[in-house]
């Protein structure tokens, strides 16, 4: 079991001494470990049980670090950064020789962010170094979104959980990187693509990789609970399964049953998306054999919201 508290000095003597530290961000929690010290990228990768062609987020303290990780930065990235840093957003951008290649997984690019949660931003301003942090969680699993969520799945493989409350936004960082130097979203999350592209103009996506993603969290399948996920229409989905056999996760209506979870009962989106991940985490522990959800209204946050029930259900 590990040690939870709110002591920044604690994480950050671990961090230090190479060991791994749950880290709370507005987006979910993060295993942390020294970026740029290869065995405690190693043991990342080992504790999540994460592929090695999957390359790693790397949290920087704000936008003055990033010329010490990256060059050759577009002007597009340096303005979104102006925008939305700290915040839900992720630059992939070409990488320095500093950061080791199992970080960006071979790669000549890395994913960089700075984080919007207080304490994880003294924890960074405190460290002469950045943190690679992936989700905290076995690799492919929901991702957690509170202390005790990590305290489930990892208790017994890190040493500390910085316990920074619930994650206020509650899905992954969105994702933008640049080919031929036109911006190109990897990953849907925090930042919709609306509020990107009111600044610099049409992006497009590519969000989905088999086996060689540009960035963190293009794999199809991912995000899963345990139980099967089925998505479509609730209404139709229901008459093809045992009502015994079945629980509901619905974007705001009531059906009334034992085994449901509604996501936001006045439609609200923000809230949606932050309770996604603990809801799945909540069916994945009923006496049910499947889950039945509907996708959202596919604008703003609903595309990162549809984004992960489409890849929970692959």
């Amino acid at each position: 079991m590990a040690e939870s508290g709110t002591d920044i000095d604690k994480a950050k003597a671990l961090l230090l001494a190479g060991e791994l530290v749950a880290i709370p961000t507005e987006t979910v929690y993060g295993l942390a470990g020294n970026a740029l010290n290869l065995a405690s990228v190693t043991k990342i990768f080992e504790v999540k049980g994460r592929p090695q062609f999957d390359p790693l987020i790397v949290h920087v303290p704000d936008f003055a670090a990033v010329g010490q990780y990256a060059t050759n930065i577009p002007e597009e990235a340096k303005l979104l950064a102006q925008h939305f840093w700290p915040g839900p957003l992720t630059l992939v951008l070409s990488k320095k020789n500093i950061i080791p290649d199992l970080v960006t997984s071979g790669l000549d690019s890395v994913g960089l962010r700075c984080p919007h949660h207080p304490m994880t931003n003294k924890l960074l301003r405190s460290l002469p170094f950045p943190l690679a942090a992936p989700s905290a969680n076995p690799f492919g699993y929901v991702s957690p979104t509170r202390p005790e969520h990590v305290e489930d799945q990892l208790g017994n493989k890190i040493a500390y959980i910085l316990d920074g409350g619930a994650c206020s936004i509650g899905v992954e960082s969105t994702i933008l990187g640049f080919e031929n130097s036109k911006p190109i979203i990897y990953r849907l999350g925090g930042i919709t693509q609306e509020q990107i592209e009111a600044l610099i103009g049409k992006v497009s996506a590519r969000t989905y990789s088999s086996s060689n993603p540009k960035s963190a969290g293009q794999l199809q399948s991912h995000y899963a609970p345990r139980k099967k996920l089925v998505l479509g229409n609730l209404h139709e989905l229901m008459k093809k399964h045992s009502s015994d056999s079945y629980g509901i996760l619905s974007f705001t209506e009531n059906f009334h049953l034992r085994n449901q979870v509604i996501l936001s009962s006045q439609g609200e989106l923000s809230e949606a998306a932050q309770n996604l991940f603990s809801a799945l985490r909540q069916l994945d522990k009923m006496p049910i054999d499947i889950i039945l959800a509907e996708p959202v209204p596919d604008v703003g946050l609903g595309k990162a919201i549809n984004d992960r029930l489409r890849r929970a259900s692959s």
